[in-house]
């Protein structure tokens, strides 16, 4: 069979020869004077480099202890989101992976974090309804070169283990100033099984309540609590701050006047290096309306029992 080659052939060529010209215009508008040598004349390209991320923006995803670059999605802090970034430090470390847990560069990194938050916020960001996330980067990040820490922050609901993330809008730089609704005050308690306290609900210190946050209490460099024994330093902290907050006796009758609710942070964060004992005072058998600061021994009598 043979094949014609008709006007759609002349056509195609046409085509070519239109596109070559197209071509030869285009180089021709775009090209300067030149010395003949085409490689000499582009500047260079800046070195690629490990990924940093910004301070000062924030996160619609959840706060996480390890980014990779693809989860690295930044907004406006104006916009809805989860975690804002407080700060980026660096380590100064050789180390062949990110370091772990309770190792000591991580703990330097958290005490870092843990400063930098709180003066960023206006207070001990423990007084308030806030939760601190050192970030690291993932392993692949690492051995490309990142040495990166973050410092995330997020608003939660309370501040108790098992608080729900706030979904907010705007920085938290300067947040926990005087009067803020985002500080920790009065509570209602719900009882445990033992009779004791189980959760506490933040509540407007104007409704009757039974308890109310006092102060966070520096625990010192030891093991986690676990037996009675050493639950003991925490409530003697706790305890010493009830008194310095109501303005009553830091003494034996303390223990008659009020009850104390202590919340240190958990086994994780505590081999982090996190020694932040958040305190409470607790009224077992009564409530009241108002807060308690200062209130005194009249206010607080020691009870018979």
């Amino acid at each position: 069979m043979r094949h014609r080659v008709g006007k759609g052939a002349r056509a195609v060529g046409g085509m070519r020869a239109w596109c070559a010209a197209t071509v030869v215009v285009l180089l021709a508008g775009c090209a300067g004077p030149t010395d003949g040598d085409l490689t000499d004349d582009w500047g260079a390209l800046p070195a690629a480099g490990p990924f940093t991320p910004e301070v000062g923006v924030c996160q619609v995803a959840d706060a996480t202890t390890q980014v990779t670059l693809t989860a690295y999605q930044p907004v406006e802090c104006s916009a809805p989101h989860r975690v804002e970034t407080v700060h980026v430090g660096t380590f100064s470390t050789g180390r062949s992976g990110p370091p772990a847990a309770g190792s000591v560069d991580l703990r330097i990194a958290f005490v870092d974090c843990d400063t930098r938050t709180s003066t960023y916020v206006g207070a001990d960001w423990r007084v308030g309804r806030l939760r601190l996330w050192v970030a690291l980067p993932s392993p692949s990040g690492w051995a490309a070169g990142s040495r990166w820490y973050r410092c995330d922050l997020t608003e939660v609901t309370s501040a108790e283990v098992d608080a729900e993330v706030v979904l907010r809008t705007g920085s938290l730089r300067g947040g926990l100033a005087a009067g803020s609704p985002l500080r920790l005050g009065c509570q209602q308690s719900g009882p445990d099984r033992g009779g004791g306290v189980g959760a506490l609900h933040p509540v407007d210190c104007r409704s009757r309540h039974d308890a109310e946050f006092v102060g966070v209490w520096r625990a010192p460099k030891r093991p986690y609590p676990t037996a009675d024994a050493d639950w003991a330093p925490l409530y003697a902290g706790c305890r010493s701050e009830i008194a310095r907050f109501t303005e009553v006796p830091d003494d034996p009758t303390l223990r008659l006047r009020v009850d104390v609710v202590v919340r240190p942070p958990s086994a994780g964060r505590w081999e982090v290096g996190d020694r932040g004992v958040r305190c409470y005072l607790w009224l077992s058998d009564r409530q009241v309306t108002g807060s308690l600061q200062g209130a005194g021994p009249a206010r607080l009598p020691v009870r018979n029992r």
